[in-house]
């Protein structure tokens, strides 16, 4: 799938594209336990477009800019009025 053809609430996407940039790591507190968790966010590209990737726990050391990083079974969310692709829980992020 092409990062220009994703649409706010798809489900099992599959995306390849390369990291252009990489935020540093915050910590945030879950809305359900009372955990904290690790974020970054990292733009990607395809050559169609672009689109912020969330990056979670032990999938941001694995992400550095100028990988070129596969999405499996990711989907697409809206934060802040902003689309976002994360892989989630039943995703799989891999560097390629």
């Amino acid at each position: 799938m092409k990062i220009k053809d994703l649409r706010n609430g798809m489900r099992q996407v599959d995306v390849e594209a390369k990291v252009l940039e990489k935020t540093a790591t915050r910590e945030v507190m879950s809305r359900y336990k009372n955990e904290t968790y690790r974020v970054a966010n990292a733009i990607i590209s395809d050559g169609t477009g672009q689109i912020k990737l969330t990056l979670w726990n032990d999938d941001i050391e694995k992400v550095n800019v100028d990988d070129t990083v596969k999405v499996e079974n990711g989907y697409v969310s809206s934060f802040r009025g902003e689309i976002q692709l994360t892989a989630g829980r039943q995703g799989k992020l891999s560097v390629i």
